[in-house]
């Protein structure tokens, strides 16, 4: 398939879908009004079971291999997760006091922030900033990371960027299947889009 093509969509269990992740077997998805977390089936999309409800609101979400990151934008922080008791291990400031989402690179978090259009990575143990680079927009609102570079998805453009996490450089990029793109996965062979307008899941094909 080309890149960028839909290869199948899934309805977000609520009216307010954001953050987005994978664990290697299913989705994990978060909405900012119920403020839950929702584990769901890639392929039919009915919820496994849910998590919280956490403080307002729940916009971002990742997966380091053993526990979720959670971002709550009301409250400025950043959350992780234990996904089987649902137990807070650990909850820092976020950078600059505002995040969007978040992605894991096997050691490091990643934030973007929208306030100041810039993609961060920070420290998981502290929640210091050790470097960053500009978003390639002024919307950037979901990320995720593939294994070698990351993934953003920005709002006001409508389009998917792949970035070196060295430099900020565009590796590639394509038009998003609709109009407000937020929480960005990555399962090991094709990306997952949340859209808050239509409140469906796009997986997506990547070259």
């Amino acid at each position: 398939m080309a890149l960028g093509a839909v290869i199948r969509t899934i309805p977000t269990p609520g009216t307010a879908g954001l953050g987005l992740t994978w664990d290697g077997r299913s989705l994990w998805h978060c909405d900012g009004v119920t403020n839950l977390i929702y584990p769901m089936n890639p392929i039919s999309g009915s919820v496994l079971r849910t998590l919280g409800p956490y403080p307002a609101s729940v916009i971002g979400l990742t997966w380091d291999g053993r526990a979720l990151w959670l971002i709550n934008s009301f409250a400025g922080t950043i959350r992780q997760i234990d996904p089987w008791t649902a137990t807070v291990l650990r909850v820092f400031a976020a950078p600059g006091g505002a995040a969007r989402d978040a992605a894991w690179d096997g050691r490091t978090l990643w934030i973007c922030n929208d306030s100041t259009d810039r993609i961060e990575q920070v420290d998981p143990l502290t929640g210091a900033v050790m470097r960053g680079f500009a978003s390639p927009s002024t919307a950037p609102l979901g990320l995720t990371w593939d294994g070698r570079a990351l993934w953003n998805a920005d709002a006001n453009t409508n389009m998917l960027y792949q970035l070196d996490p060295d430099t900020g450089t565009i590796m590639q990029s394509v038009a998003t299947p609709s109009t407000s793109p937020v929480g960005l996965a990555w399962d090991g062979r094709t990306l997952w889009l949340v859209d808050n307008n239509t409140n469906l899941i796009y997986q997506i094909a990547v070259n």
